[in-house]
């Protein structure tokens, strides 16, 4: 089976954006790949981090992964600053990578907005970071949405240019694991803008860890607007609130927006809520408490993060030392 390597930043509980645009491809994916999932807090301190809520957001995180069925079992899940391969390989991709690729980071552009000379050093190096996660498992397949493509790019600028100067064929090409189009989940409150843990509101998104009296709650205060459902997807053209409640129904059934509107087409929002509400609340409850069973043993769970870090130890060990040798480093 092909190797797949993917990460997740240590936010803590996943919202319903993270769900259906990552979580749940995850475990489809451990079926027909040999994969490694990663909670990438080295990554999460590239901007200021309280210190004791990031170790107990990256529990959040792990156990929110699991909850979803990503069985450690199977996979590797593991915390990225418990394999040192990673900063030792990125250290040699710093020195591999170019000024003027990083200059082309549209997201670090994005990230340090107008006060760029103030980001740290790492929030400009972090797409550096990501190619050695990847490839210090010598992984050839990478899920990825629309904002990360260019840093897989750079991975692979990255992977040639060592090939190159250091006459190997060491590291291999990355390839994009495309499944279809991933549901791009929106705030409930402005469809315009997608659901974040970032936006104050904790009535803009739904949490993995929210109750049924909270997830319908949420829905039932979900900005739509006065118009009922369209019959058909034309009818959803500027109406953005009303796309993405559709769009979510659509995820959950593992349908499209024709066969929702078919279905619910013509009817008021009332209903429609009531009949979303049920739907999220079917899949989201043992996902909840799943998760609080987790959380509730620590060093269980602990055991289980330390265990995926020496597997993927086992495997990133002896490439990433290959590569320390192939640079002049001495190990003595």
């Amino acid at each position: 089976m092909k190797r797949i390597f993917s990460g997740i930043q240590p936010s803590g509980i996943p919202t319903l954006g993270n769900y259906l645009g990552a979580l749940r491809n995850w475990v489809t994916l451990q079926d027909t790949h040999e994969c490694l999932y990663c909670v990438v807090d080295m990554h999460a301190i590239t901007v200021a981090q309280d210190p004791e809520k990031l170790r107990q957001s990256t529990r959040e995180m792990a156990a929110s992964v699991i909850a979803c069925g990503v069985d450690p079992a199977r996979n590797i899940l593991f915390v990225q600053s418990s394999v040192s391969a990673h900063a030792r390989l990125a250290w040699i991709f710093n020195c591999v990578a170019r000024l003027g690729w990083l200059n082309r980071m549209t997201q670090f552009k994005d990230k340090a907005g107008k006060d760029r000379e103030n980001a740290s050093a790492g929030l400009y190096v972090y797409p550096n970071l990501m190619a050695a996660d990847i490839l210090a498992y010598h992984a050839t397949l990478v899920p990825v949405g629309d904002d990360q493509r260019q840093h897989l790019e750079l991975t692979n600028d990255i992977a040639e240019k060592f090939n190159h100067d250091f006459g190997v064929a060491f590291f291999p090409h990355v390839e994009p694991l495309i499944q279809g189009p991933a549901a791009r989940v929106m705030s409930l409150r402005d469809g315009l803008r997608k659901m974040s843990k970032s936006d104050p509101s904790d009535q803009s998104r739904i949490n993995l860890s929210d109750d049924a009296d909270t997830i319908a709650m949420k829905i039932r205060r979900a900005k739509t607007d006065p118009e009922p459902l369209p019959e058909d997807i034309d009818g959803l053209e500027g109406r953005p609130e009303a796309r993405n409640l559709v769009g979510i129904y659509a995820a959950l059934t593992n349908s499209d927006t024709a066969t929702v509107l078919r279905e619910h087409g013509g009817k008021g929002f009332g209903p429609y809520k009531e009949a979303l509400t049920e739907l999220l609340v079917q899949e989201l409850s043992p996902i909840a408490a799943e998760t609080r069973r987790l959380l509730a043993d620590e060093a269980e769970l602990d055991r289980l993060l330390h265990d995926g870090g020496r597997r993927a130890e086992a495997i990133a060990e002896p490439i990433v030392a290959e590569a320390e040798k192939l640079v002049g480093f001495l190990r003595v």
